[in-house]
């Protein structure tokens, strides 16, 4: 049976791909702002089994996310949620199929082991936040177990100081509940091995999407105030909901 269901959550995938896609280079075609990266998302995370429920709202306006990080389905349910556009390392951008597919939600690619990239880096996210799109950035800088918050890494957060444009940091957890061990994708374990862990996953998967308190950064005196008063944020959301299931079990 869990052949069966990573065959059919496959398909579900290539068949959603192959929707929005012809759909998207119709809208690149007539030079139209694209729906169809957030619709991929949507649908991809539904594919996967993923039911995403939402708690609080965006705020209005502009914003700049920062979110956990457990698991890849991160991306596909706060990209379905938000339409934000994702900061992610370098080597994604290589990865096939999957490099290009960022690359249509105007991901920003950076090369975070690479000395002297850094101003690059936050100039183009500067240029990328000039536009009305939200972006997203995972600040941990990789996934965790879900059980808590690994240290923030704050030197992308340098382009809130000051913005180019008016903008609210949010604040947002990513809550899978007790299902957290079961899909979150941690230490050394292969891409490919996470993945069809997930794929032969039993039933549903619920995805919370809690948008915090959002503020403002020019309140901050510097990028490690901001990623503080986020990380701390985070964390009192985690505290809250985590389930005694979702917590890391000693060995027997």
């Amino acid at each position: 049976m869990a052949s069966l269901r990573r065959l059919l959550r496959i398909g579900a995938l290539v068949g959603s791909l192959l929707l929005c896609l012809i759909a998207h280079l119709g809208w690149r075609l007539l030079r139209l702002r694209s729906p169809w990266p957030r619709r991929f998302l949507a649908l991809a995370a539904r594919s996967v089994g993923a039911r995403v429920r939402i708690e609080g709202r965006p705020c209005d306006g502009d914003i700049f996310l920062l979110a956990n990080h457990v698991s890849w389905i991160d991306i596909l349910a706060l990209g379905s949620a938000t339409g934000a556009a994702f900061v992610s390392h370098d080597g994604v951008a290589r990865w096939p199929v999957i490099g290009w597919l960022a690359a249509q939600n105007n991901t920003l690619f950076v090369a975070r082991e690479r000395r002297g990239a850094l101003s690059g880096q936050l100039d183009a996210l500067r240029a990328a936040m000039l536009g009305h799109q939200p972006v997203a950035l995972f600040p941990e800088g990789t996934t965790s177990d879900g059980s808590g918050l690994l240290p923030f890494k704050p030197a992308l957060l340098a382009v809130l100081l000051p913005p180019p444009r008016a903008v609210m940091i949010q604040p947002v957890h990513i809550d899978y509940g007790a299902a957290t061990p079961d899909i979150a994708w941690h230490g050394d374990e292969p891409a490919g091995t996470n993945a069809r862990r997930i794929l032969d996953r039993k039933g549903a998967l619920p995805v919370t999407i809690r948008f915090l308190e959002p503020f403002d950064p020019a309140h901050c005196a510097d990028r490690k105030v901001i990623a503080a008063i986020a990380r701390e944020r985070i964390g009192q959301s985690i505290s809250t909901h985590q389930s005694p299931s979702a917590l890391p079990q000693p060995p027997v």
